[in-house]
């Protein structure tokens, strides 16, 4: 009997703690459940003035290609340049053999030498002949004969100053130099080969590289854009070509100018060619190179901007994380207008003052607590453009 007291108090005890536990229990895993702040960075959004610049791609090209030939045949001598080197003009290139051209030179200059002497002789029969004649005691045709001589030499002396002039060219085609400064490409021909038969051989290129040119395709709409809005009648050009070095990326930019706009619209593409003119003193950017060409259209209107990585994407819209006075990560709902790599325009969603989180948004969602740090100076949108020199022309 008291066996059976104990245990029916046991169970009432045992029932008594069990609600306990439970809550016990419950707070546990609530805190359990409850994540850290996660860190992130913020930027400011505010409405600022900054530069509008539009972004295309594009392909370099030299301001200037020759193409060195033979204009005279002949063996080649001596290659007078490294190649790849940077040659100014009149530099000495090539030297063909001149042997046949110094002789048809001598034998030309030798020829006109004859029929002076001979020409001289001529007048000297004429001046003997003409008072003669006038006196009627010699024939008037013997005079004429000497005058005809007189005439026929001195054409032939017109001929030979023109022979020895072409001699004369000819054999300075023997030396063929830069016709304009610039990079010099491999030699085609080697030393020993014979040029300049048939057509005209060609020996080598040179590439003047330096203003350069970027041609790029803008649509019509970019276009329309660009002439509607532009600050300035030739607008601020900016190439840009990505290199690897040392396992980092480095960008290098070369500055100028738009300076041509084709006429008329590419009906397969849609498109209109431009062409950037941009300084290359330095000859570190080659033709043929795949660049980004910016183009600064204003900097007058004022917007809302945000780093592109900023914005993600869903079904129902484009949208960013803010951080709420709670600390609580919201999500906003935008629309977006013109984007590039360094800024994408808000037009709808956000008025400015926004704490808009640029960082660790894999592990961001709706609602979730975050612990941010302001990182506008270093980071935000007017900091990356003064890093890529994108300010310059405004301030």
């Amino acid at each position: 009997m008291g066996c059976i007291r104990f245990g029916v108090l046991l169970i009432f005890c045992i029932g008594l703690m069990l609600p306990g536990c439970s809550e016990e229990r419950d707070k546990a895993e609530t805190t359990q459940q409850a994540p850290p702040p996660l860190p992130v960075e913020v930027v400011i959004a505010s409405k600022d003035q900054i530069p509008i610049w539009l972004e295309f791609t594009g392909k370099t090209v030299a301001t200037k290609r020759v193409e060195i030939r033979a204009r005279v045949s002949g063996r080649l001598e001596q290659i007078l340049f490294q190649e790849g080197d940077f040659v100014e003009e009149g530099e000495t290139l090539f030297t063909l053999e001149k042997d046949q051209y110094e002789a048809t030179l001598a034998q030309a200059k030798a020829q006109l030498q004859q029929n002076e002497a001979t020409l001289s002789l001529a007048r000297k029969d004429v001046e003997r002949y003409e008072p003669l004649v006038a006196e009627e005691l010699a024939p008037r045709a013997t005079l004429e004969q000497y005058e005809a001589k007189v005439a026929e030499l001195e054409a032939a002396i017109k001929a030979n100053n023109a022979t020895i002039r072409e001699a004369e060219l000819n054999l300075s085609y023997t030396d063929i130099v830069a016709p304009i400064s610039g990079t010099i490409g491999r030699s085609l021909i080697d030393v020993g080969n014979i040029v300049g038969y048939g057509e005209p051989t060609l020996l080598t290129t040179i590439v003047n590289d330096n203003p350069m040119f970027a041609y790029f395709n803008p649509t019509e709409r970019q276009f329309q854009l660009m002439r509607q809005y532009k600050s300035q009648d030739k607008m601020d050009a900016r190439v840009t070509v990505r290199e690897k070095a040392d396992g980092l990326l480095k960008r290098e930019s070369l500055r100028g100018q738009v300076g041509f706009t084709d006429n008329k619209v590419d009906q397969q593409t849609g498109t209109i060619t431009m062409r950037a003119e941009v300084a290359n003193h330095e000859h570190t950017m080659l033709e043929g190179t795949f660049v980004y060409v910016e183009v600064m259209v204003t900097d007058r209107p004022s917007f809302i901007m945000v780093q592109p990585s900023a914005i993600q994407e869903d079904q129902r819209s484009s949208f960013v994380y803010v951080v709420g006075e709670d600390n609580l990560a919201k999500r906003v709902d935008i629309e977006k207008g013109y984007e590039n790599r360094h800024y994408a325009m808000i037009t709808k969603g956000l008025e400015g003052g926004e704490k808009v989180i640029v960082s660790g948004l894999a592990k961001v969602s709706n609602g979730r607590n975050v612990q941010a740090v302001d990182v506008t100076a270093t980071k935000g949108i007017r900091a990356q453009l003064a890093e890529s020199g994108m300010l310059e022309k405004t301030e």
